[in-house]
């Protein structure tokens, strides 16, 4: 049976329509993130590299090593959990979560990533000494291994990985540095822990929903349990017979009997009684004496806190808030230990992003004296580790009210949503909306500034302007004719996990803890974009719910490519004249390809509820010679827009319409606010005219709205409590149509520099979103519209990140 928590007392209420922004509340010293959640972390903190995935206690709590697995420097730390200093860090040029002591406290052996070997790191005086190598295959490409878990025995002449790449696990001899046998595994795997005799192995099948159980002495799987989704982090209390298995994608933790091998318990660590995804459970440890079980929830930046005392009936004490993202957590004594992976805040970097070269990133140093020019927001991942004191009751119900004060998600809001009475956005499933039909636009990876900064309107800073009125005009067009949102950010860092909360409002723990090796250009298996089942949300994406609710659906470009659908709900509901990314066709194709298919579906009254268009050649192909150039590919992107809205607005069904329009994900450009603003519209006979909405938005607002109208129920936990749009629809409709504005440049203007960025740019891929690297992209796209020799200016920038500002003569 499920336990649900639910302290109503401690229900945080804020008016939702007051216009805030992303920072420090001075009131409440809570830090408001992007993505409308706030943090208090409890305790104190030190700074750790990008994004922290995986620490472990050495045999006697001695040692704790922290393996950092971001997008730009990867590394090891060795620190003292007892003073709370770092005692030395390694930077490693591929690593993932796998990592294990020795038991006699001498060796630290840490996953290598995809260079698919183990580095054994002797420790010697309190230092990482130099490291030799496992070799478990050719590195990759030739190999696809990526040892993930690992476990050594006690007597250190075994050690266990398991691997993500080809579902193995590798039984190694860690003396002879030898692989001595491989078992193939039936899915991804994520963790692997010895029992405390060492005659089994239990590894969590991430892609699996089960554990395998591996004997030791005849090294073959004996038995599956089956679990929750997306099984990770894996715990046993000291006697070994109950073992704990984080549920990522159910928000649980299976508590197996190991005596029987079947699940006796299953514990909802959520803060409300909700079936939602959003809470992405994922760390565990126990208390000193057994009877307190922790539980990281990466989602709700928080700790669930259970008595266990009593297997079978556990029992919630209530939640302990942390830093971002915790990924997690480990007990020594009195001290609760959480790494966070995303940090403590999202406070603006008082010195900004600016272009860096390879020479100034190899002088960043770990522990939180980060160089303080990095600017692409995948790399701006530094992560925390938080020490907390172990709380007594009346410290614990104050965290849990800190907890709910801190999500604007309940239970009672998955059923009524913010509103007004008479609004043309219902507040609840079933209500009635005058929308019939509505259609969303998404784009590729611009920022607000980028493109709005030049509105007086809104909260611009037209100095971050590229693409302004004379690119855009139509874009501008209906940011002034319909509403101007300057305070809506994007719920994703990247295209990776972009698509996937544009369209579940959700990134499951697989990709947000994958994507950042890939966009380091270290290797791995890619293809989020609805290309692997281990990637998607458990109960899929807002297709599948338009396929249970009955609700017609149609996706141009989006999850596809022309008829060839990604996933299941697609298969059939594919524009065959629709391409997905490609930025050698121009937007004008796409536009031509939906503009015939929505005619010939409306000759026969077929129109569907729900149609997806990908238009997305904002991304541009920077300065690679003869390629369209950045201007030109945001106006053809425009254009494009433009013709749809014209096209639509024309047409019969137009007074029954609505278009959301919107940005997967901000990261190729800075932002004076936030590396998640963006621009986005909302366009439609039921939206508001000539008016600035400053009310704060984010990628499953949109999603929300669209749900409401179409009788939807939300897909997690974040568009439940997202604020949906309301405020941007009026219930006096205007059937005015839209006139598409033309280009005012060339959109066949073409890159002819023969210069040191169209050299840069030749060594780009282009062959899918985001291959290229972002962060030397920005800065081409920059100086193809300011000039070669112009310098990327430092706008004050939010983005998981604390920098601690260098003194000035080490920035001279």
């Amino acid at each position: 049976m499920k336990k649900f928590i639910i302290f109503f007392a401690f229900v945080f209420v804020i008016n939702q329509t007051q216009a805030q922004w992303p920072g420090k509340i001075e009131k409440t010293s809570q830090i408001l993130l992007p993505n409308g959640w706030k943090l208090s972390p409890a305790g104190r903190s030190i700074n750790l590299g990008d994004l922290p995935l995986n620490m472990q206690l050495s045999s006697t709590g001695k040692f704790l090593a922290v393996t950092n697995n971001g997008q730009s420097i990867q590394s090891l730390q060795l620190i003292d959990p007892k003073t709370e200093a770092i005692l030395d860090e390694q930077v490693l040029a591929k690593s993932w979560y796998g990592l294990a002591f020795s038991k006699d406290e001498q060796h630290v052996y840490v996953s290598g990533g995809n260079d698919n070997w183990i580095l054994d790191f002797r420790i010697e005086n309190n230092k990482l000494g130099k490291s030799d190598t496992i070799k478990l295959g050719p590195v990759w490409p030739k190999g696809k291994i990526s040892p993930a878990g690992i476990a050594v025995n006690k007597a250190n002449t075994r050690l266990y990985t398991v691997t993500k790449e080809d579902s193995t696990l590798y039984i190694i001899n860690p003396n002879e540095k030898k692989v001595l046998k491989k078992v193939q595994l039936p899915a991804i795997a994520y963790s692997c822990l010895l029992s405390p005799d060492g005659n089994k192995l239990y590894i969590s099948l991430w892609g699996g929903r089960a554990v395998a159980i591996v004997s030791t002495a005849s090294e073959e799987i004996v038995q599956q349990v089956l679990v929750g989704d997306h099984p990770n982090e894996l715990l046993l209390n000291k006697k070994g017979n109950f073992l704990f298995v984080a549920n990522a994608n159910d928000n649980t933790v299976s508590v197996i009997n190991t005596l029987t091998n079947k699940v006796s318990e299953t514990i909802a660590t959520t803060l409300y009684a909700t079936q939602l995804t959003g809470s992405t459970t994922n760390g565990l440890a126990l208390s000193t004496n057994e009877k307190t079980l922790y539980i990281a929830n990466a989602d709700n930046n928080c700790l669930a806190v259970f008595d266990v005392s009593r297997p079978g009936s556990s029992q919630s004490l209530g939640f302990i808030p942390v830093g971002w993202y915790p990924t997690n957590v480990k007990t020594l004594g009195s001290k609760i230990l959480v790494t966070n992976g995303k940090g403590n805040t999202s406070l603006a970097n008082p010195e900004g992003p600016q272009p860096i070269s390879k020479a100034d990133n190899s002088g960043y140093q770990m522990g939180g004296t980060a160089n303080n020019k990095l600017q692409y927001i995948a790399g701006l991942f530094k992560g925390t580790l938080s020490f907390i004191d172990v709380p007594k009751a009346e410290q614990l119900k104050s965290y849990t009210a800190q907890v709910y004060a801190n999500t604007p998600f309940s239970d009672k809001r998955t059923i009524l949503a913010d509103g007004e009475a008479g609004n043309p956005i219902p507040r609840k499933q079933g209500q009635k909306s005058p929308i019939k039909h509505v259609f969303y636009i998404i784009k590729e990876n611009r920022t607000y500034d980028q493109v709005l900064g030049d509105l007086p309107q809104g909260n611009g800073d037209s100095s971050l302007t590229l693409f302004g009125k004379k690119i855009t005009p139509n874009q501008h067009a209906l940011a002034e004719d319909y509403v101007l949102l300057d305070n809506f950010y994007v719920d994703a860092e990247v295209s990776a996990d972009g698509h996937n909360w544009s369209m579940a409002a959700y990134a499951t723990d697989v990709i947000e803890k994958s994507w950042p090796t890939g966009y380091g250009g270290r290797g791995g298996t890619g293809n989020y974009e609805g290309g692997r089942p281990i990637t998607y949300p458990k109960d899929g994406f807002i297709w599948d719910y338009c396929q249970r609710a009955g609700i017609t659906y149609r996706s141009y470009g989006e999850f596809g490519d022309y008829a060839k659908a990604n996933i299941k709900s697609l298969q059939g509901h594919m524009c065959p004249a629709s391409p997905g990314f490609d930025m050698d066709i121009t937007d004008q194709v796409r536009a031509d390809a939906w503009q015939h298919d929505f005619d010939s579906l409306l000759n026969v009254g077929a129109v569907p509820q729900f149609s997806t268009l990908r238009i997305s050649n904002d991304h541009t192909s920077g300065q690679k010679k003869g390629k369209v150039s950045p201007q030109a590919a945001v106006a053809d992107n425009d254009l494009a827009v433009g013709r749809i809205l014209e096209h639509l607005s024309h047409s019969p069904i137009w007074k029954e319409s609505v278009v959301f329009i919107l940005e997967d994900d901000a990261q190729n450009g800075p932002d004076h606010v936030d590396a998640h603003r963006s621009p986005a519209y909302v366009v439609g006979p039921y939206v508001k005219r000539n008016t600035a909405v400053h009310t704060m938005y984010s990628t499953s607002g949109f999603l929300r709205t669209m749900e409401l109208i179409l009788g939807l129920p939300p897909m997690s936990q974040y568009d439940a409590a997202a604020v949906p749009l309301f405020e941007c629809f009026t219930s006096t409709p205007d059937f005015k149509p839209y006139t598409v504005k033309q280009p005012l440049i060339d959109l066949d203007t073409r890159n002819v520099a023969n210069n040191e960025s169209s050299r840069r740019s030749e060594q780009f891929n282009f062959a899918k979103e985001d291959a290229a690297p972002d962060l030397d992209l920005n800065e081409v796209v920059w100086k193809s519209v300011k000039g070669e020799h112009s310098v990327m200016p430092a706008p004050k920038r939010s983005a998981f990140v604390i920098l601690e500002k260098k003194k000035k003569d080490d920035d001279d």
